[in-house]
């Protein structure tokens, strides 16, 4: 049982394989841990989907195992996994979708048929046009069910994403809202001005009248029927940058786990325009905006799944001249090529399953120095910090330190976007509690001297017609 004191928080993280949830004391430490499986994904044609209500049920499973112990606490912070959504109903609340994955990539068709316009929506939302995201696939959705638009206009059914669904449930239906940064993840908000942009809802025939209400992040001050008050509400990623990193320092985060993502606050809210995503982190209690640029590597969990991964060591790295990628769904941020999936230079028939997994090891390990190398040209870096549960790996840890100029720290927090959430609704600082090791680089001139030959690999690769 953790002491009791106005300031400690309970937290819940949707997670898309699993979902968590814990309490935070007074000192900023994360603990009576409960987590279960989140109900199995199936995947079809590129479409991935699960159960939403099983979803929902199990997540406020959670929260009342929480509740019993957390005493005259009633501070309630949440994060959630991002473009994840369906539609329901609004009498009733059940689903008339399956919960469709951020991993579903059935908006494929909306991406081509607004090709001509992808600069247009990049600029205004800060991502380039992909199946990803909530806008492309919703526009699919609605044109394979025709009658569910006339009945969103009306207000009987309601389409949002995964923490949407759940704030909605937990008010009996009464609050159908999201945050700033979930919503920024919709492509259908302009990050500049923080409000449902007339232009992207027209271009994804999405009317805007049929989205939920935009609250800010963190001091939202929202009853819920459980008896606790939700104050923070934020997306996954941007949960553990909080918890991870100091907005006004040269650090950046890569969290390795389901996915993959490399982020860095944007100083003084500069926006850039590229291939990596401009990220709205959070808005605070005062409507402020927190900017950072991002850099995403796709289901390389999935990938390194089927291979000893755990049996490698740094000297397994670079042995040949052979070179991959690995993210199963297509390449993520800056390029967001879905036609380039695992691929191998050579091939790989006669490698053992331990060689293999080195392959896919130096995969994620290049694609993470790249995106970091990138990022130090528009924003300084001195330290990075390694989080998630593919960061326990010591190959891994020593990989990155070896292909960057910085400082590699391994966070010693695990579950970092719970505890991001935590903290923001309990009004404590980012970062204000971490603790990490630094990751010494072992010398491997091989390593540094492959990731160099990779660089002109990929962009070779990138270079030949999808």
């Amino acid at each position: 049982m953790l002491p009791r004191h106005p300031v400690f928080a309970v937290a819940l993280d949707l997670g898309t394989t699993s979902i968590k949830a814990g309490l935070l004391d007074r000192n900023g430490v994360l603990g009576n841990l409960v987590s279960c499986p989140a109900p199995e994904i199936s995947a079809n044609a590129g479409r991935y989907e699960s159960d939403a209500l099983a979803y929902a049920e199990a997540a406020e499973q959670l929260l009342v195992n929480c509740i019993a112990d957390a005493g005259d606490c009633t501070s309630f912070g949440m994060c959630s996994q991002r473009s994840s959504f369906l539609v329901w109903q609004q009498s009733t609340g059940q689903p008339l979708t399956a919960l469709i994955s951020w991993q579903d990539n059935r908006g494929s068709a909306s991406c081509a048929a607004l090709h001509a316009y992808r600069n247009d929506i990049h600029r205004i939302s800060g991502l380039p046009l992909t199946p990803y995201y909530f806008a492309a696939k919703l526009r699919v959705v609605l044109q394979e069910n025709p009658g569910w638009l006339l009945r969103l206009k009306r207000g009987e059914l309601r389409a949002g994403t995964l923490d949407t669904f759940l704030i909605w449930r937990l008010t009996g239906g009464r609050h159908f809202i999201t945050d700033a940064s979930m919503a920024a993840r919709t492509q259908l908000m302009d990050i500049r001005e923080q409000n449902w942009s007339a232009q992207l809802c027209r271009l994804f025939d999405i009317p805007p009248e049929i989205l939920p209400e935009i609250r800010t992040s963190a001091g939202i001050g929202l009853g819920l029927d459980n008896g606790l008050e939700l104050q923070a509400s934020v997306g996954d990623q941007s949960a553990a940058l909080f918890a991870s990193v100091r907005e006004e320092q040269p650090e950046a985060l890569v969290n390795l786990g389901t996915g993959c993502f490399a982020i860095r606050y944007l100083p003084d809210g500069k926006l850039l325009y590229d291939g990596y995503l401009q990220t709205l982190i959070y808005q605070d209690g005062n409507r402020l905006p927190h900017f950072a640029l991002e850099g995403t590597l796709n289901s390389v969990a999935a990938a390194l799944a089927p291979y000893p991964v755990d049996q490698c060591r740094h000297e397994d790295l670079a042995v040949d001249d052979i070179y991959c990628v690995a993210e199963p769904s297509g390449l993520g941020a800056p390029y967001f090529r879905g036609d380039i999936g695992i691929r191998y230079s050579g091939p790989v028939a006669h490698l053992t399953r331990q060689r293999i997994a080195a392959l896919l090891l130096e995969a994620v390990i290049f694609r993470v120095a790249r995106i970091l190398e990138d990022f130090s040209r528009e924003c300084a870096i001195e330290r990075v910090f390694l989080s998630g549960g593919l960061s326990e790996l010591l190959c891994l840890q020593q990989g990155i330190a070896v292909c960057v100029p910085f400082e590699v720290h391994h966070l010693h927090q695990r579950e970092s976007s719970l505890n991001g959430a935590a903290l923001l609704a309990a009004g404590m600082e980012p970062a204000s509690h971490r603790s990490s090791t630094r990751i010494a680089a072992a010398e491997n001139a091989a390593l540094r001297k492959k990731y160099l030959s990779w660089k002109l690999w990929l962009d070779e690769l990138l270079s030949q017609a999808s």
